[in-house]
């Protein structure tokens, strides 16, 4: 009976050794071999449309960009320090406008509801940009929050409830320095071999916004000063995957330091409005602005100066047949609202996907992403479909397609018209695809037509 209990005891010691040991084995450790390897959860690969929003006290100037204080103090650009003199008192601080930010028009639920309507799957906030000003009463901003001075509310917990109501996925977006904080100019000055900024200031927000808020996304900016290293990067991000609340879902942009983007994190962003030519083999976003000239609202924005629908449609296309994401921004105003024209836009993406988003969400880059046409011709793939989706539509309704090739079995349908249409396949020509003739307006769709092509190689 000894000798029995002995042997369980051993056999009972090695199990828990071994599990263990297997535990441990499945743990991140604070370096990119380990942290790289993680797989990215498939949440976001599905998405494929999100929604950036550029939001602060940079809304209150609304002038130039979201890098008002910087081009108004630091580089003393003409324009911004004669706007300052014709419009405001002397002495007047960028301080002074966190007060003028008022958000009394914010209303999270009706922006969820928009960002519902427009086909978004995420939506990506700035909690805290360049400016150190943070969106949520961070404990380590004091005074210089929006729970402390001018709206007088936790934004980033509003827009995270309203969110989850839709199930849209909730990106919190925060930026690692701050332009002129006295320990991050400390930091700076001792040429980042110090690390006090870090550690009382970008640390604790991290981790206060993951426990806080438990977002799905965290969208890092502002690192390009220093390596990850100077940010403790790795260790972040090795709590965040192994014992953080979303450690299962969470994903993470590759902005951890100046020696990151396009090589290390989560998913690539690379570089604003990155594009890539080719098919990049790690998973990537692009993101862009409806305002070309600004991330944050501006009063003085015109027409000209925005994407308009068949750009944004075009931008969304290219980037899932390469295999990104689309996120694209619209900056609210100081009050809290997104402008009727920004709802606009969005509501045509929304409109579009409502066709055509059988071919986007959780699409796969085909064999061919593209083909040289005079209609700028685009591919995707689901299951056993192929999409071809076309920007501009033939004059004399035939589309040529150069690269599927049909079987017994093929179909070939265009989204948002019941019934198959009819096709033929040419050795020379490739699959050639009889388009309804359409008078003007008769389709929902204006641009971005898409074929889905059943059982094709």
């Amino acid at each position: 009976v000894a000798a029995k209990s002995s042997l369980t005891c051993a056999l009972l010691f090695l199990c828990a050794l071994a599990a263990i040991l297997h535990l441990g084995s499945s743990r991140y450790a604070p370096n990119w071999e380990s942290i790289d390897a993680r797989p990215l959860p498939p949440w976001f690969d599905e998405a494929k449309f999100g929604i950036f929003l550029h939001w602060g006290v940079f809304s209150v100037p609304s002038f130039g960009s979201e890098w008002f204080w910087w081009n108004w103090q630091h580089e003393r650009s003409d324009s911004y320090v004669k706007f300052m003199e014709r419009n405001y008192r002397p002495g007047f601080t960028y301080a002074d406008f966190a007060a003028q930010f008022t958000a009394e028009f914010y209303d999270p639920d009706a922006w969820a509801q928009l960002f519902q309507a427009a086909g978004a799957k995420y939506v990506v906030l700035t909690t805290k940009h360049h400016e150190g000003f943070t969106n949520w009463g961070s404990p380590v901003s004091w005074n210089w929050n929006a729970v402390d001075v001018g709206p007088h509310r936790d934004l980033v917990g509003d827009f995270s409830n309203s969110l989850r109501k839709r199930n849209i996925s909730v990106g919190l977006y925060h930026s690692l320095l701050e332009w002129f904080h006295p320990l991050y100019l400390l930091d700076k000055q001792n040429g980042f071999k110090t690390q006090y900024f870090v550690f009382s200031k970008t640390m604790p927000e991290l981790y206060d916004l993951v426990n806080r808020y438990k977002p799905d996304l965290i969208w890092s900016d502002g690192d390009w000063e220093s390596p990850d290293t100077y940010w403790n990067s790795t260790d972040f991000l090795a709590w965040l995957y192994n014992d953080s609340p979303v450690k299962d879902n969470i994903v993470v942009n590759d902005r951890w330091g100046s020696n990151c983007s396009c090589y290390h994190g989560g998913y690539y962003n690379c570089v604003d409005k990155f594009s890539p030519s080719t098919l990049p083999t790690h998973k990537w976003e692009k993101c862009t602005s409806v305002d070309t000239y600004s991330w944050g609202y501006r009063r003085n924005m015109q027409v000209n100066q925005l994407m308009n629908e068949r750009n944004i449609i075009s931008e969304l296309v290219e980037t899932v047949s390469f295999g990104g994401n689309y996120l694209l921004n619209v900056g609210p105003s100081k009050e809290g609202l997104i402008v009727p024209i920004f709802q606009e836009r969005l509501l045509a993406v929304g409109k579009w996907l409502t066709i055509n988003g059988e071919a986007i969400y959780a699409s796969k880059p085909w064999r061919v992403q593209k083909e040289n046409s005079t209609v700028n011709l685009w591919y995707t793939s689901k299951g056993n479909n192929v999409y071809s989706i076309f920007m501009s539509w033939p004059e004399d309704n035939i589309l040529k397609l150069q690269s599927p090739k049909s079987t017994s079995q093929t179909t070939v349908t265009l989204l948002g018209l019941s019934g198959h249409l009819t096709w033929k396949q040419s050795p020379d020509l490739g699959l050639i695809v009889s388009l309804p003739a359409l008078p003007p307006g008769a389709f929902p769709v204006e641009a971005g037509w898409v074929l889905r092509l059943e059982e094709v190689n």
